[in-house]
């Protein structure tokens, strides 16, 4: 492998990274808030909605925006740069 191949594989780890630490931050964190914050996520915004179902909510959306924001950075930048690494011969 190059030294190209090197710094484009370091990247996308370092990203991964970064992805990885921010969804378990997000989802640790929600489940911390269950287990230490009972009164807090159990209060009604109103009927039928208490703060930890709008939180539960927003886990898995930020999920969603995390894995979206990491497909779109392939796509556009990683692809790419391998595509290219590739045709180069390197």
């Amino acid at each position: 492998m190059s030294a190209a191949h090197h710094a484009l594989a370091a990247r996308r780890w370092r990203i991964a990274i970064v992805l990885t630490a921010l969804v378990m931050v997000i989802y640790f964190g929600f489940i911390l808030l269950i287990a230490y914050g009972k009164g807090f996520v159990g209060s009604l915004l109103m009927p039928g909605l208490s703060v930890g179902i709008l939180l539960g909510a927003v886990v898995i959306v930020a999920s969603w925006l995390l894995t979206w924001g990491y497909v779109k950075w392939a796509n556009d930048h990683y692809d790419p740069a391998l595509q290219a690494l590739k045709e180069s011969g390197e």
